[in-house]
């Protein structure tokens, strides 16, 4: 038996609680008739003053690879066009950077998971290994519950022993498991850029999140992106698949389906050397006071290149900017 602390709770709620407004961000001025952080003032008709939110940059990660699929990682802003809801946008910001990431590691403690969690384990550490050592990483391992056997950290071996406090048994809840490390991985501040990576081999049995609800959670407009590596197996296999490649399109992530074990360890290098080869663009909505599901769509052309192909969330759920008085 080992000693792991609930993440988030046992049962997580079927539907997502409101957005909790941003301390600073109300709707009256700051104290001496400023507005607050994000804000600035406007006069209207009448001498009626309107307190106009600062629109806030959408930031986008874009892997781009050649016919080959070979990461293409010497492009500059130039090459890419971003579309909006079908409208193109103004570009604000762009680099492409090896920044360090926050990352969350899930993995499927279910009993059938029990051959293939050493292989797993190995492939997980290396993927640590070939990341930036800046990274801040937590471990969870899920079944029917799901549990943070190791918070934030870059020490390889505190996170060796998370992955071996391993107790197969029990069914498959990876959708509550995605949405509680999702929330719990927004907590970490520090670092921008968010990844989840979810090892599994079937489909869900046992979330109260659906799949519908879980794409919408984690296709929040600052979510992380997804990357799954899908060992599958027996009954349910097709839905599972389905499953997946819908978490992880949704957000610019990848869904992996290997032949067999031994092909783990090279898929992690590869999500490895993904997440380290992006491209982050920002831009400042054409549209910034409507809310709701906002497509998204990148395309690149450069000189010398055909058919570049980029991989980046396919839309977010805005929150809604609009003035009050």
């Amino acid at each position: 038996m080992f000693c792991a602390a609930l993440l988030g709770g046992q049962n997580p709620p079927a539907q997502s609680p409101p957005p909790q407004k941003p301390a600073g961000q109300g709707s009256q001025p700051a104290a001496g008739g400023k507005p607050a952080t994000g804000q600035e003032l406007e006069q209207g008709e009448g001498g009626v003053f309107k307190i106009k939110k600062e629109v806030q940059e959408v930031v986008l990660h874009a892997t781009v690879v050649d016919q080959k699929k070979h990461l293409v990682t010497n492009l500059d802003r130039s090459a890419f066009t971003v579309y909006e809801d079908g409208q193109p946008q103004q570009i604000t910001s762009f680099r492409r950077e090896d920044i360090p990431v926050a990352m969350g590691i899930l993995i499927d403690n279910s009993g059938s998971m029990s051959r293939s969690r050493t292989p797993v384990n190995q492939a997980t550490l290396n993927l640590v290994r070939a990341s930036n050592p800046q990274d801040q990483v937590f471990i969870v391992n899920f079944s029917t519950e799901y549990y943070l056997d190791q918070d934030f950290t870059s020490d390889i071996s505190k996170l060796q022993d998370a992955l071996e406090r391993v107790e197969s048994r029990g069914g498959t809840a990876l959708y509550d498991a995605l949405v509680a490390s999702a929330d719990h991985l927004m907590q970490n501040d520090k670092l921008d850029k968010k990844v989840l990576l979810v090892v599994t081999d079937g489909a869900d049995r046992d979330s109260r999140f659906s799949l519908e609800q879980t794409v919408t959670r984690l296709g929040a407009e600052k979510g992380p992106t997804i990357y799954a590596i899908g060992i599958m197996v027996g009954k349910g296999e097709r839905r599972a698949k389905r499953a997946l490649k819908a978490l992880t399109e949704q957000t610019g992530g990848i869904a992996f389906f290997p032949d067999s074990l031994d092909q783990v360890d090279a898929i992690s290098q590869e999500v490895a050397r993904d997440i380290r080869n992006q491209y982050t663009i920002g831009y400042k909505p054409s549209n910034p006071q409507a809310g709701g599901y906002r497509s998204v769509r990148v395309e690149v052309r450069a000189k010398g290149y055909k058919n570049l192909q980029v991989r980046t969330r396919s839309g977010y759920y805005a929150t809604q900017r609009q003035a009050s008085k």
